[in-house]
C-alpha cells in the first residue's frame, strides 16, 4: 500500500500571495512607532497646516501646548492603564496621586524658594509615599470594594484641596506657578516647544516603564491576577503584594505627570483632585483599548484633542446659527465629547487599538466571501 505524502508548505503555496501581502503589512506596521516618534520630533520645527484638526501651523505656540497636552495625557492613560488593563484594578482615585505631584512641588517652590528639580523631586517623592500607604490599605479588599475605597480617599483628597488649609492650595482657585522662581528657558510664550519635549520626554519615560513593567515576570503574574487571582493563589503566590508594585509604580507615574501638568499650565487647580478627572481617564484607556500596548496613548491622544477641539466647535459661529433644537445640545462640549464615545464603543469594540485587526479580518474575509459566491451554482 502506497502512501502519498503531501510535500510540506503546499497549503500554503496555494494562498502564497495573500499570504506574502499579509506579511509584508504586518512588517511594514511595525514601523509605525517610528515614524510617529519622527513625526513628534519634528512638530516644533514644522509650518505645516492641518485644516480641521489644528489652527494654523502646527509648531505655533498654541498647537504645541495642545500636543503638549496630548502627549501628557496620553502617558497619563497609559500608566492608569497597569491597573485597569493589566491588572484589573478599577481605581477612582488615580487623579489624587496626580494632584499630589503638582500641589506638592508648587507647594515647596512657593514656601522654599528651592530650584525646581529639588521641588519636582520632593513632588514625586510625595506621590510616591501616598500611592504606597493608600494602596496599602485600599488592596486589603477587591472588587467594588477597592474601587469605592479609592473614590473615597479622591474625595477627601478632594475636599481638603479645596479648603485650602493654611492657604496652601488656594482653594477653589488653585495656585499659580511662581514665574520667576522657574528656569528662564520654561517661561513665556516663546519657549513652549521646551515644555512641549518634557512632555514628549514623559510620554516616553512611561511608556518604556509600562512595556518593561508589563514584560517582566511580575507583569506575567499581573496578567493572572487578571484572569483568575484565585488561581495565582493556587500556585503559592500572594497576589497582595504584586498588586501593590503595580499601585504604587502608576502612582508614580501619575505623580511624575502632575509635575509636568504643573509646568504645562502654569499652576495647580482642584479639578486635577477630583472623582471625574479619573473618570476621564478610564474614558480615554477604554476608548483607545484597554489592556494593549499603544491604546492608552491613543484614546489619551485621542480624547484630549477632541476635547479642546469639539470645545471650540461648540462656541464656533457655525453652531450659533442653527435653529435651537439642534444649537442647544451641540452648544455643550460634553454632549459632543459623550457622542464620540458612544460611536467608537459602538463601531470599534475594544478601542482604537484593535481597529486595524478588524481591517485585517475584513480584509481576508472577502477573498473567501467570492470563492463561496463563486462555487455555488
Amino acid at each position: 500500500m502506497t502512501t502519498v505524502t503531501q510535500p510540506r508548505g503546499g497549503a500554503r503555496a496555494a494562498d502564497s500571495p495573500l499570504t506574502t501581502r499579509a506579511r509584508r503589512l504586518r512588517r511594514a506596521s511595525r514601523w509605525w512607532p517610528a515614524l510617529l516618534l519622527v513625526a513628534l520630533c519634528t512638530a516644533p520645527f514644522s509650518a505645516l497646516p492641518l485644516p480641521g484638526l489644528l489652527d494654523g501651523p502646527i509648531g505655533s505656540p498654541g498647537n504645541l501646548q495642545l500636543l503638549a497636552l496630548c502627549l501628557l495625557f496620553g502617558g497619563l492613560a497609559t500608566g492608569y492603564d497597569l491597573l485597569l488593563g493589566r491588572t484589573g484594578l478599577l481605581s477612582f482615585g488615580h487623579a489624587l496621586y496626580f494632584a499630589a505631584g503638582a500641589y506638592v512641588t508648587n507647594t515647596v517652590l512657593l514656601r522654599t524658594g528651592q530650584s525646581l528639580g529639588v521641588c519636582a523631586l520632593l513632588g514625586l517623592l510625595a506621590g510616591l509615599l501616598l500611592s504606597i500607604l493608600l494602596g496599602a490599605v485600599s488592596l486589603r479588599v477587591s472588587g467594588i470594594g477597592f474601587s469605592m475605597v479609592t473614590l473615597a480617599f479622591a474625595q477627601a483628597g478632594s475636599i481638603l484641596v479645596q479648603r485650602d488649609p493654611g492657604g496652601i492650595t488656594g482653594g477653589e482657585e488653585g495656585k499659580a506657578v511662581p514665574a520667576d522662581q522657574l528656569p528662564s528657558w520654561l517661561v513665556g510664550i516663546g519657549h513652549t516647544a521646551n515644555l512641549y519635549w518634557i512632555a514628549l520626554a514623559y510620554l516616553g519615560v512611561v511608556l518604556v516603564a509600562v512595556h518593561w513593567a508589563v514584560r517582566s515576570p511580575v507583569g506575567r503574574v499581573w496578567e493572572g491576577i487578571k484572569e483568575n487571582e484565585r488561581r495565582v493563589e493556587v500556585l503559592g503566590l500572594r497576589p497582595y503584594g504584586f498588586k501593590l508594585i503595580a499601585f504604587v509604580l502608576a502612582g508614580f507615574l501619575a505623580a511624575l505627570g502632575g509635575t509636568v501638568h504643573l509646568l504645562l499650565t502654569g499652576g495647580a487647580t482642584p479639578q486635577t483632585t477630583t472623582s471625574d478627572f479619573t473618570l476621564s481617564l478610564l474614558v480615554m484607556v477604554v476608548l483607545g483599548g484597554s489592556g494593549t500596548r499603544w491604546g492608552p496613548m491613543a484614546g489619551g491622544i485621542l480624547y484630549t484633542w477632541a476635547d479642546h477641539r469639539l470645545g471650540d466647535f461648540a462656541g464656533s459661529g457655525v453652531v450659533a446659527g442653527l435653529p435651537a433644537a439642534v444649537r442647544v445640545p451641540l452648544s455643550q462640549p460634553l454632549f459632543l465629547l459623550g457622542a464620540l464615545f458612544v460611536a467608537v464603543i459602538y463601531l470599534l469594540p475594544g478601542g482604537v487599538a484593535r481597529m486595524p485587526a478588524r481591517l485585517r479580518a475584513l480584509r481576508t474575509s472577502r477573498p473567501t466571501t467570492d470563492r463561496k459566491e463563486a462555487l455555488q451554482p
